[in-house]
């Protein structure tokens, strides 16, 4: 059998290990040290703004600290952009509060601002105002930052930015994690790039970062004793997976370009090919490409690629199921205009990965082409 092709791998830079090292023959092996605060820094001056950063452990707990920081509590309702993966809705259920899903637009893939409206309008009408709205950058394509600003501005409802997937995206210029009053980013073994696991929480307002790191380390109060007024949790970043993000964000710049490389390999391989459409970025956007997507005519024919390529061992996925459609989620009230059930329906991630090879993104392409040959 041929050698595995993955979706997205872990990439290393090279210079991660002697971070890691660092912290070993230092002994900072705790949850907190240098690194921690260099690795925060770092990511500070790449995104260029006056922004703060807190590490934490996942994206998911930036996301939980971002709603309880937003006030976000029980009966509460959270806007949700339907076309996300899980762990952007799931914070929302830790808080006892009630996520409201909204649908995608074709230009991005992402919140449709004209739905985002009328679910604001209809739950307002309903004597329920949301507390927040959660925007992501879907596969690193930024969302229209301005369209959905200008809304949470005009209703005074606050933006959880999901950047999780865009690090290295931009929009007219300014980098994604900067747009919303809080946004946080992942730094899963399949991102653009890793710390094994690991997150951050990113806002303009240094409290913000504060009340995170605080709630972050157990809520625990300055005080000789162990004191606690505050429920509290266990999300800080360990100074050793801070020292592996150190070396990671070194290379950030080419992993961007390395991904986008892969992209336009297959845009420009699958030219020929009428049946398979691509998202391109739109004036003033700029995306990481942190996954290579498709659309294709039909399910049918998006699963026999997928199949296709699966014999060959080489990964590819759909795009994510919306929420609306998952059985945990079924119930919660939606907006829809029938886009996200359509690029579910059709596309498909294609290996994407940094670190693919010439010959690995050829075997993809022949595949493909063998398919449509077929």
């Amino acid at each position: 059998m041929n050698s595995k092709i993955w979706l997205s791998s872990p990439h290393m830079g090279g210079t991660e290990q002697s971070y890691v090292n660092n912290a070993f023959d230092t002994n900072w092996i705790a949850p907190l040290g240098p690194h921690v605060v260099g690795f925060e820094s770092d990511i500070q001056e790449y995104l260029n703004q006056s922004i703060h950063v807190a590490a934490l452990s996942s994206g998911t707990a930036a996301l939980h600290l971002g709603l309880i920081l937003l006030n976000v509590g029980h009966g509460d309702e959270v806007i949700c952009q339907s076309k996300t993966f899980s762990a952007s809705a799931n914070p929302i259920i830790y808080q006892g509060a009630i996520p409201v899903f909204v649908d995608s637009e074709k230009d991005t893939w992402n919140i449709c601002p004209e739905q985002l409206e009328i679910a604001i309008k209809d739950r307002i009408s309903k004597g329920k105002k949301p507390k927040a709205i959660i925007a992501v950058h879907l596969y690193g394509m930024p969302y229209k930052a301005k369209e959905i600003g200008a809304i949470s501005k005009k209703y005074d409802i606050p933006v959880l930015e999901d950047s999780a997937e865009a690090l290295g995206s931009s929009y007219h210029g300014e980098k994604c994690g900067t747009f919303g009053d809080i946004a946080v980013l992942s730094f899963n073994g399949n991102k653009i790039i890793t710390t094994s696991g690991g997150g951050a929480l990113v806002s303009k307002n240094p409290e913000i970062k504060e009340k995170a790191v605080f709630l972050a380390t157990q809520a625990r109060d300055k005080a000789v004793e162990y004191l606690h007024s505050s429920i509290g949790y266990n999300y800080r970043l360990s100074n050793v997976l801070a020292g592996i993000g150190r070396g990671q964000m070194e290379v950030l710049d080419d992993r961007v370009k390395a991904r986008r490389r892969v992209y336009e390999f297959y845009k420009e391989s699958f030219n020929d090919i009428e049946e398979l459409k691509f998202n391109d970025d739109h004036e003033g956007f700029y995306s990481n490409r942190w996954l290579s997507c498709v659309l294709t005519p039909s399910e049918g024919i998006r699963e026999g690629i997928r199949l296709s390529l699966e014999k060959d061992n080489i990964e590819t996925r759909p795009l994510w199921k919306p929420m609306h459609q998952q059985p945990v989620f079924k119930d919660y009230p939606q907006y829809l205009n029938g886009i996200s059930d359509e690029l579910f329906e059709k596309g498909l991630c294609l290996p994407s990965g940094s670190n693919l090879t010439d010959d690995e993104l050829n075997r993809v392409s022949s595949a493909i082409k063998t398919y449509f040959r077929a």
